[in-house]
């Protein structure tokens, strides 16, 4: 056990996992964009490929949360609500308190067969992220600039456009707008309190314009809201770091569906219907803190091996090369192809960690209240 914990810290090893991971990713998106040409012959068909596309490069992301951090994800829900999962249209409202929440909610659209049609309402820097943002794009993920003068008419051509999708798709909201932080939690609050709303403990005022154009937009086609409350044992901070590290976690996840027909249509009982259900959310999270546990039944869904399946596919076409390459830059003895692989190898590291700094809580979020808090809704 202490040599696995020891394997997982080696650098080399993160290093060509990360080299896996950029390239599958480029070959990926290079697919893509040549499945471009059937967008106006056969729309349907082209989403299918790029689901499964997709699903190839975040199963990697996923594959080292479950097989190689081991992490636990356990649902707090009923049978009834888990036996919906993989089978109908869901907009999925998600705390934004940790920098692997993400990951945990694609391993479960993983382990109920949505993960390649999974989709977000995505802010706009997003998508000069290379990879990830560019495999967003031909999944038709809608992004937001957070300035509704500008989203209105990008935000509702993207959503009406996903009505006919093929697949079934988690639509995924992180309401808040940002990531949870004691400086934004106080601007929140501040706001909270000009407007006569209840203050939250452990979450930010929700952003209600997102969520109900997205529910205006996508009646008829998604049939349920799922509120998801994450939060870990032990009071442990996880990081996306700590899982190529190795890392184990342990995730709780309450999951409470709402019928779509129970939701108000009317936009502001609708946005009252948001803060009442985060007031709730802050009512968990404070049981959780509490008593270490979410209320109700748990249930914790088999990992597929199709991640760890995939991820050996492209580790065995891309790093065969790569070591072969290696050998005979070291066996020549050159000391300019020895440079230059090396050269290689700090540039491909420094990559990666840029690619891992994408979801620090220190580096993301916006300057929240600022300039926003006069917009909040």
């Amino acid at each position: 056990m202490a040599l696995l914990t020891y394997l997982k810290s080696l650098f080399i090893l993160q290093l060509l996992m990360g080299f896996v991971f950029v390239v599958s990713g480029l070959i990926i998106n290079f697919i893509q964009l040549c499945t471009c040409i059937l967008w106006p012959i056969n729309k349907q068909l082209y989403r299918r490929i790029n689901c499964r596309l997709s699903y190839s490069l975040w199963s990697q992301l996923v594959m080292l949360l479950e097989w190689w951090s081991g992490t636990e994800c356990t649902l707090y829900t009923d049978q009834a609500t888990v036996d919906k999962f993989g089978k109908e249209h869901v907009i999925i409202i998600l705390n934004h308190n940790f920098e692997i929440d993400f990951l945990c909610g694609w391993t479960m659209c993983e382990r109920f067969g949505v993960l390649g049609s999974s989709k977000v309402l995505a802010k706009h820097e997003l998508l000069k992220v290379p990879l990830i943002g560019w495999t967003w794009y031909f999944l038709e993920i809608v992004f937001c600039k957070r300035k509704w003068e500008e989203d209105r008419q990008t935000v509702f051509q993207g959503l009406n456009r996903l009505k006919d999708y093929p697949e079934y798709m988690w639509f995924l909201l992180y309401c808040e707008g940002t990531r949870f932080t004691e400086k934004k939690h106080q601007i929140s609050m501040q706001v909270a309190e000009s407007k006569g709303l209840p203050k939250l403990k452990y979450h930010l005022l929700p952003r209600t314009k997102g969520f109900t154009t997205t529910l205006q937009c996508l009646k008829g086609t998604v049939t349920a809201v799922y509120d998801v409350t994450l939060n870990f044992k032990d009071n442990q901070t996880p990081t996306l770091l700590g899982i190529v590290n190795g890392k184990k976690y342990k995730a709780d996840m309450s999951v409470r569906r709402f019928p779509v027909e129970d939701i108000p249509d009317n936009e502001q009982d609708c946005a009252n219907w948001l803060h009442k259900l985060y007031q709730e959310k802050d009512a968990l999270q404070e049981l959780y803190n509490k008593e270490g546990k979410f209320p109700g039944p748990t249930i914790i869904p088999h990992r597929r091996p199709w991640t760890l399946l995939n991820f050996m596919f492209w580790a065995t076409l891309l790093l065969s090369p790569l070591i072969n390459f290696a050998c005979g830059v070291v066996v020549s003895g050159s000391p300019l192809l020895i440079i230059g692989f090396i050269i290689f190898l700090i540039t491909a590291s420094v990559a990666i960690r840029r690619l891992i700094g994408v979801t620090e809580v220190k580096k993301t979020g916006s300057s929240y209240g600022d300039q926003e808090a006069k917009k909040q809704n």
